[in-house]
């Protein structure tokens, strides 16, 4: 299974984030005839590969020695295939697998993807939120402060958001959700794929109080909605164009009509902006 011009390809290869059942034949195939496997965890890779029989040799790449393992993977691809995997799930998201990837392509090896399971992609498609666009913060902070800033830099963002969260910080960072996004809503994808899988969609203090009622376990996915579309014309300015066409001399009907076709909004809407008003009114002469 040798690469172009009698270099070696280094496989990309997705692995199961939980259910073995995801472990896709493809993959299967690439792994049992590399040359070498270079993981992100040695002893999670030989599980996984022992489960399926596949007997190939190993090698850790993970985010403390990938700048010592490069040299030796470039040399394995100057001989040879590589596969690359992560502890689970696909290779370069949220690992430092990207690094061989790019120092694999600087060097003019042939670097080819064996698509798998991703918890973002997963959690994105079951949440019920907009998918068309969604930006990615990956692990999110580990000191309050920065992972504050951060969602307050996405704050006014329109487009959906995903991380991971450990369970140990999950309570605090609904917490922080909550106060720089505001309650919108979110989906918490627990254990994705997994026996105990948990995947809640709801207003953030809705998940916030489900998990500070119970000791958050397992790996977490967060997905949040973007901010709302702004309102471009607000409660007030209709009310203050209505009160105009009044004054004016235009009936309730005719203002109404007016107002609609001027601002370009719904006529329901500047109704019942007119009956609100009318009701706050006739309460107050009542009260007098």
């Amino acid at each position: 299974m040798a690469g172009e011009r009698g270099v070696g390809t280094l496989y990309v290869v997705g692995t199961p984030i939980g259910n073995l059942e995801d472990m896709a034949p493809r993959a299967l195939r690439v792994l049992r005839e590399v040359d070498l496997v270079a993981a992100e965890d040695t002893r999670s890779a030989r599980l996984l590969l022992d489960r399926f029989g596949i007997r190939a040799r190993l090698t850790s790449f993970y985010e403390h020695n990938e700048l010592a393992k490069l040299d030796i993977i470039l040399a394995a691809l100057a001989a040879g295939d590589v596969a690359l995997i992560s502890e689970a799930g696909m290779p370069g998201i949220a690992d430092p697998g990207y690094r061989l990837v790019r120092a694999a392509s600087e060097a003019g090896f042939r670097v080819v993807p064996v698509p798998g399971p991703v918890a973002l992609t997963a959690a994105l498609a079951a949440s019920g939120l907009p998918s068309d666009q969604f930006l990615f913060l990956g692990f999110l902070p580990r000191r309050p402060a920065e992972r504050r800033r951060l969602l307050g830099e996405v704050a006014a963002e329109r487009r959906t958001l995903v991380a991971y969260e450990a369970p140990h910080r999950l309570i605090a960072t609904l917490e922080d959700a909550l106060a720089t996004l505001g309650d919108r809503r979110c989906c918490v994808a627990r254990e994705l794929t997994k026996r105990f899988q948990e995947i809640r969609r709801e207003p953030i203090s809705r998940a916030l109080d489900h998990f500070r009622a119970i000791e958050p376990r397992g790996e977490f996915t967060l997905v949040f909605a973007g901010a709302p579309e702004p309102d471009p014309v607000g409660d007030s300015h209709i009310l203050e164009r209505l009160e105009a066409e009044v004054a004016a001399g235009a009936s309730a009907r005719d203002a109404i009509g007016a107002v609609s076709h001027a601002l370009d909004v719904p006529r329901r809407r500047v109704y019942r902006l007119w009956q609100d008003r009318a009701g706050r009114r006739e309460a107050e002469q009542e009260r007098r």
